[in-house]
């Protein structure tokens, strides 16, 4: 196990900061001088997702290669369902706020301190971070979610296990809807495709932003405190995005407000999550991540998602095959190849 503990380090620092999903781990450690490193790659052009593998063919090879790659669409027969009280999560609150970092490519929260500890494999995982996508890198049955944050923990023996939890946008609009009843929506979507075997096209984004028109929810001021646990999380969301406007330079860092992880950590407990065998969805794409997709949401307000939207634009990986499959750049140089694109097909 050592041997392999060595070799991921030394495949990780290889790479440098190209990891932003695994940054801050034991696996690519945060500097010492507290500076904020610039990654390297991007989601456009010669630097973005179909380029990866050439950024660096020595470690990034997974990214056009592997056939257990991030994100996916989540269809039934591509995850196994794990119910939150297996997944004991441990996070304590910030009470004197967070350090918030922009790396270029995303926007993340220094973790300090909490735990993860899966039941099934008496595991324990310490929590490293999490960041922000928009919009969303996995897909729920097909469609994309305004944005996705990422809960990164890492065990003492090279392993990674990523939280992916769903953001949707509160418009404020009237409605008798609950949550748990769009909750009910969404299943009986999934009820409808009980043999999907995932997205293999490289798009499938359905638009995730606001008409103008719409304003933000505004909370009577005279109500009594939500002690919804989504709410409360959604609302620890509000005073983390508010500090967003401050880091929209990369390589910036700011101090966030006093924020609670309770209602988060209560939410996690009581959801249910979609779980699989995947990889990282940034650069060097390594495989053998232990992903759990939260199926409830979060909400943001309008404000929020639009102030995150001009800091980070698009940051999302394009939807991978279901795990196993071929990977879509293997299979789109294969075809270039057929149609005599040899030069393509070389990649």
């Amino acid at each position: 196990m050592a041997m392999l503990r060595a070799a991921l380090v030394a495949a990780f620092a290889a790479t440098e900061v190209a990891a932003s999903c695994a940054y801050g781990t034991h696996l690519m450690p945060r500097a010492e001088d507290g500076e904020v490193p610039i990654n390297t790659f991007g989601y456009s052009g010669s630097i973005g997702p179909a380029s990866w593998h050439l950024l660096n063919t020595t470690t990034n090879g997974a990214c056009a290669t592997g056939t257990n790659q991030s994100p996916i669409d989540m269809r039934a027969g591509t995850f196994t369902e794990v119910a939150g009280s297996q997944l004991a999560v441990n996070i304590p609150d910030f009470t004197a706020g967070a350090t918030f970092e922009n790396l270029g490519t995303t926007v993340e929260i220094v973790g300090e301190g909490g735990t993860m500890t899966l039941a099934s494999k008496n595991q324990t995982f310490e929590f490293q971070q999490f960041h922000f996508h928009l919009p969303s890198e996995h897909l729920d049955n097909g469609t994309s979610m305004a944005m996705e944050m990422h809960m990164v923990f890492a065990s003492e023996d090279a392993q990674i296990a990523v939280m992916g939890v769903y953001l949707d946008i509160d418009t404020g609009a009237a409605s008798t809807t609950t949550r748990s009843e769009k909750k009910s929506k969404r299943e009986a979507g999934k009820n409808t495709n009980k043999k999907g075997t995932g997205n293999k096209c490289t798009g499938g984004h359905t638009s995730s932003s606001p008409p103008p028109s719409q304003t933000p929810h505004v909370t009577d001021a005279d109500a009594e405190p939500s002690t919804n646990p989504a709410e409360v999380a959604s609302e620890m969301l509000e005073t983390v995005l508010g500090a967003v406007s401050e880091i929209s330079t990369p390589g910036t860092a700011t101090k966030t407000p006093p924020f609670a992880m309770s209602g988060l950590v209560a939410m996690l407990s009581q959801t249910t999550f979609q779980s699989y065998s995947g990889s990282l969805t940034t650069p060097p794409c390594s495989e053998g991540v232990n992903w759990f997709v939260a199926t409830e949401p979060l909400s943001i307000s309008v404000n929020s998602f639009k102030a995150t939207r001009d800091v980070l634009g698009h940051n999302a990986r394009f939807v991978q095959n279901a795990p196993g499959q071929e990977n879509i750049l293997s299979l789109s140089a294969a075809g270039m190849g057929s149609l005599g694109g040899g030069a393509a097909a070389k990649h």
